[in-house]
Formats: structure tokens, C-alpha cells, sequence
């Protein structure tokens, strides 16, 4: 009996951090997507010499919106 009280705060701390993990990497992954559109969007305005960047804002809006829906069906899983 002492044995399972004991654990518990553990199993605890070990949900905790695992929760932790969890939302770090998705923020990580919300970054790297952004950042592979918009220089993906920057690379391509260069080549073109593009006086305004319409292809990084267009590519970073894309990004934004790609790294929402990723995060958004990760959650739901998480919640399920």
C-alpha cells in the first residue's frame, strides 16, 4: 500500500514532463515550418529580384496557417 502512494507523485511529475515535451516540440515544429516558408518565400522573391516580397509574405502567411493546422490536429489527439 505504501509502495502506490509513493509512486504517485512520481508517475506525476513524470506526466509533467512529458506534457512538457509534448508542447515544446510542437512549438519547435510551429517554427521550423514558418521559417521553411518564408525563407523558401525569400529564396524565390531573390531569384526573381523582386521589388516587393510578395512570394515571403505569401509563403510566411502559408507557413503561419500550415503550422496552425498541425498544431491543432496534434492537440486533438492529444485530447483524445
Amino acid at each position: 500500500m505504501q509502495e502506490e502512494e509513493d509512486k504517485k507523485p512520481v508517475e506525476k511529475g513524470k506526466g509533467l514532463l512529458s506534457s512538457y515535451a509534448q508542447y515544446s516540440a510542437m512549438g519547435f515544429q510551429m517554427f521550423v515550418v514558418i521559417g521553411a516558408f518564408t525563407y523558401a518565400g525569400y529564396k524565390i522573391d531573390e531569384r526573381r529580384q523582386a521589388k516587393t516580397p510578395l512570394a515571403t509574405a505569401f509563403l510566411s502567411l502559408a507557413g503561419v496557417l500550415i503550422a496552425l493546422y498541425i498544431i491543432v490536429r496534434s492537440i486533438r489527439k492529444l485530447k483524445s
